[in-house]
């Protein structure tokens, strides 16, 4: 195993990043680190340097600089002794079994890629890539277009035999077509989603989603549309593909108040860039996968309507939700039921009306002239409307779902939470947030799970609390977490504070 870090100016978190392999239960004579310098100088070769000097399994190499990622980690694969490589970002860093369980996951199913399940700390995620383990995943059919940052392991023998490498100099989505041309070549594509392996930091001054240059950002997006065209024929695999980009490219940027946030004048430099490429690039197949405010907000871009385009973003940012528990009772069967009230609204009234029987949209500020006869009729969406609940950690954001049910053309839904498996054995968090995932008519709402005191009473003082592992609470401002529960039917922070006291008890003595 060949772990490739590129490296330029390393900050603190170099230090963890080193730890963390320093902690891998993969014994460090079966794996080494190649720390590849762009070019940073003095001191942080003498740093790396020091580095390797201590620790025999650790290389460096000292490279031009090229202002870039791209050629660092490829003179790493090329450098490469290992049977597999690692990219690991800088200020990153490796949970303590990450590599021995990658390499054992390889192993066993033959992979030419493994996707080893990422942690956000400090950015959220997306999480359906990671609910369970694929020993064989298809692309087009399993979530592999959710993660397709280079944080992966690779059979070093398939990049080098397929000659799979990162794009050399500034190049805008680099990772997208080093990952995608390595998806479409690999025989063998896994998820290891059940043992956390990637720890991904955002820390202050990391690279985000900021406003981006239209003109020379899209050239690049183009370039992995071309990669996507090259592998595939027309038909369902390559709609399925191109809606990934077009969804989270360009139709992400026209929504709401993150439409509204650009001053008019980058407005219309986006706006001049991404209607030829809408109207060149994606077609109907495309939009047949997309959600109903997305099929809205593709038909207005192709249609070159930009005063509808502002107003649908002013429509969808006014819109506020809200998800509330009625009502909470615990089962004789010990689970724990939260009766949750969903109300979408708009300037105190209900966002989203549709005329019954045929799902139009009756409450948009769009005008039905000169629009597609069906545009405006929310069909499949209206009939998958769900609310999911979801334990968030509020120091990490990392988030796992406990609950959910569909709406099915109701407000108000009753979901089933078995506090069992709220909290896993080795879980020592003294509780963390509910946040409701509500999806209402194609537009998917992140809120705050919220109840009074009151509502949570009774279910959190039920006589067999005792048996539980968790009982919801309010903390400020409404907002309902639920709390771990010690044998005994102590909270947490109650046993937490007896075992303090003892603990001081003894020191006096």
């Amino acid at each position: 195993m060949s772990v490739v870090v590129p490296v330029f100016d390393p900050g603190e978190a170099f230090d963890e990043l080193i730890a963390s392999l320093d902690r891998q239960t993969l014994d460090a004579s079966r794996f080494e680190v190649l720390l590849c310098d762009d070019g940073s100088g003095e001191p942080t070769a003498s740093r790396l340097d020091a580095v390797a000097a201590s620790r025999p399994h650790v290389r460096v190499l000292h490279l031009p600089h090229s202002g870039w990622p791209g050629s660092p980690r490829n003179r790493g694969i090329d450098e490469a002794r290992g049977e597999y490589v690692q990219f690991v970002d800088q200020d990153d860093w490796l949970f303590d079994a990450a590599l021995e369980r990658l390499c054992d996951f390889a192993d066993l199913h033959g992979s030419d890629v493994v996707v080893g399940k990422e942690v956000g700390i400090g950015r959220r995620l997306p999480s359906r890539i990671f609910r369970h383990d694929v020993p064989r995943a298809t692309l087009g059919e399993d979530p592999l277009l959710e993660m397709l940052t280079p944080h992966k392991m690779f059979r070093t023998s398939f990049l080098r035999t397929n000659r799979i490498r990162f794009p050399e100099g500034k190049v805008r989505l680099e990772d997208h077509l080093f990952v995608m041309r390595a998806y479409f070549e690999a025989d063998t594509i896994s998820i290891l989603a059940s043992e956390p392996c990637y720890a991904w930091v955002k820390h202050a001054g990391s690279a985000s989603s900021s406003r981006i240059d239209p003109e020379t950002y899209f050239p690049h997006l183009e370039a992995v549309l071309d990669l996507v065209e090259e592998y595939t024929s027309p038909g369902r695999l390559r709609d399925r593909l191109l809606r990934h980009w077009f969804r989270g490219k360009i139709l992400k940027r026209l929504a709401g108040k993150r439409m509204l946030a650009h001053p008019a004048e980058y407005r219309d430099r986006l706006l001049d860039v991404v209607v030829p490429l809408a109207q060149r690039r994606f077609g109907p197949g495309v939009d047949g996968g997309l959600a109903f405010p997305q099929r809205i907000r593709a038909a207005l871009l192709r249609a070159n309507r930009r005063d509808d385009l502002v107003r649908f973003a002013e429509f969808e940012a006014e819109m506020e939700c809200r998800a509330v528990v009625t009502a909470a009772r615990w089962s004789r069967g010990g689970g724990l039921y939260l009766t949750v009230h969903v109300a979408v609204t708009r300037d105190g009234q209900d966002a989203l009306v549709f005329e019954p029987g045929s799902g139009r949209l009756t409450s948009s500020p769009l005008s039905a002239t000169s629009l597609p006869p069906d545009l405006l009729v929310a069909g499949r969406e209206l009939g998958n409307d769900q609310v999911e609940l979801f334990l968030r950690d509020k120091a990490t954001g990392v988030e796992r779902r406990v609950a959910g049910a569909h709406l099915q053309n109701r407000d108000t839904v009753t979901v089933a939470v078995d506090p069992l498996k709220v909290f896993g054995p080795s879980d020592e968090s003294r509780g963390a947030r509910l946040v409701a995932k509500v999806r209402r008519a194609g537009w998917t709402f992140d809120v705050p799970l919220k109840a009074d005191a009151a509502t949570l009473a009774e279910a959190g003082h039920s006589p067999l609390l005792a048996g539980r592992t968790c009982t919801p609470v309010t903390t400020r401002g409404g907002a309902v977490e639920l709390r771990r529960v010690w044998p005994g039917g102590r909270l947490k922070d109650f046993a937490g504070r007896a075992a303090r006291r003892v603990r001081s008890r003894s020191r006096r003595r």
